[in-house]
């Protein structure tokens, strides 16, 4: 069945067909979400990638700017077949940026500044070959209910969501019972927004 489903993604995606498509992430969300496009794909991470930016970069700019620099340190790997993919995740509220925690009281902290308010979750995608780069980015908005203490403290003590912007993985449990509302897409807000990748995949080489 996973063979006539890849078989299957290569005819509508044939325009790739050329390309050896990696994904340069070692997150469990993206590869989960990119295998839901039936594509054949490998996964390449490389250690200490920098994933720093400039203080005058404002909200999108900041994970676009980031994908671009996933996608730098991957440049000598690059190949004329080579399509890769990189991406980066954040939470923006009140004009901060929230990212990974650094430790579990820095994710209980995030946890309680989201409790009962509305942030958005914006992922900046890249995509590169020897011939082009392409950039896009996905807005979601996400209402969490008010979490008290106790709560906060099961799902960091029990989850562990350090790899995570924002401290939290909208698909597990504190997604069960914290999210009041959701617009726009849910998968880029567990890190990759698949629809418009596809988009975007569909149409690479058009012109």
């Amino acid at each position: 069945m996973q063979k006539k489903c890849i078989i299957f993604a290569l005819i509508m995606l044939e325009n790739l067909s050329k390309y050896k498509i990696i994904l340069g992430s070692n997150s469990p969300r993206r590869k989960e979400l990119l295998s839901g496009l039936d594509l054949n794909y490998e996964v390449k991470t490389l250690p200490d990638i920098e994933e720093t930016y400039p203080g005058t970069l404002w909200k999108e700019e900041i994970p676009v700017y980031i994908a671009q620099l996933k996608a730098s340190a991957y440049k000598q790997f690059i190949e004329d077949d080579t399509f890769l993919i990189t991406a980066d995740t954040i939470v923006w509220l009140d004009g901060r940026v929230y990212g990974k925690p650094k430790d579990e009281a820095d994710a209980k902290e995030m946890l309680r500044t989201l409790s009962g308010k509305t942030h958005e979750v914006i992922t900046g995608v890249c995509l590169t070959t020897n011939e082009k780069q392409q950039v896009f980015h996905a807005v979601s908005s996400v209402k969490f209910a008010p979490l008290d203490d106790a709560e906060i403290d099961y799902y960091v003590t029990h989850y562990k969501p350090y790899d995570k912007a924002g401290a939290y993985g909208v698909q597990e449990w504190i997604g069960y019972i914290g999210v009041e509302n959701l617009s726009g897409s849910f998968y880029n807000v567990m890190g990759l927004p698949v629809r418009m990748l596809y988009k975007y995949l569909k149409e690479w080489n058009a012109d």
